[in-house]
């Protein structure tokens, strides 16, 4: 299967760039781009991209908001990624906050925006290795507690799922603390991920926090 992507950046050459990586997989299609965030959300109703690779710091519209209105479109199924070069948390929240499944920095080698796109259209979330589950706590000290009724939708073991999400664990891992395999972890997230209305496992976490359900350390 052919992974669609939509590159947004206000910078033709970062497009550019951008483009020649992903070109050169044979699994990978750019079908499209966009200068702005409101160029953006044409463009994904247009190509109905897999994923899309968006810039924070844009004209018109800013990353963030694209994202938003992306995130909540019923018609779309794509998954965001945000790029910046400032590894600054406001960007991390921001991203968070509306929906993003993934964030790295522009920097980043090749290899890991590749891997960065065939993770997340296998459904999975990506954060760059510099942002920690400390943003992520300091992130959700930031909200409003979530309703948690939707927890109660939960069976004990899907609540120990979700627990280990936590604290950023593969479904490896996830696997070996459960003592079960991973097609049974797969089943269990994928469960979790729907009674509780997120996308991605980056939003999982974050109901994780914001519900109470794992509280941020001290």
């Amino acid at each position: 299967m052919t992974i669609s992507v939509l590159l947004v950046d206000d910078q033709s050459m970062v497009r550019t760039g951008f483009r020649m990586i992903l070109d050169h997989e044979d699994d990978i299609e750019v079908v499209g781009e966009a200068s702005d965030g409101a160029a953006a959300l044409d463009a994904v109703r247009r190509h109905r991209p897999d994923v899309v690779l968006m810039d924070v710091q844009m004209p018109r519209m800013d990353g963030i908001e694209a994202t938003r209105q992306i995130v909540a479109d019923a018609t779309t199924s794509a998954r965001v990624v945000i790029l910046t070069t400032f590894e600054r948390d406001e960007y991390v929240f921001g991203a968070l906050a509306a929906g993003a499944s993934g964030f790295m920095l522009k920097n980043a080698p090749p290899e890991t925006l590749i891997r960065a796109v065939r993770v997340i259209a296998a459904g999975d979330a990506l954060l760059a290795p510099s942002v920690t589950r400390r943003l992520i706590e300091d992130f959700a000290r930031t909200q409003p507690r979530r309703d948690t009724r939707d927890l109660d939708r939960l069976t004990d073991r899907e609540r120990d799922v979700l627990v280990w999400l936590a604290t950023g664990k593969s479904n490896a891992e996830l696997a070996e603390a459960l003592g079960v395999g991973e097609g049974t972890i797969k089943t269990h997230v994928s469960s979790v991920l729907s009674k509780l209305g997120v996308r991605d496992r980056v939003q999982a976490v974050v109901y994780a926090y914001e519900s109470g359900l794992v509280r941020p350390s001290t």
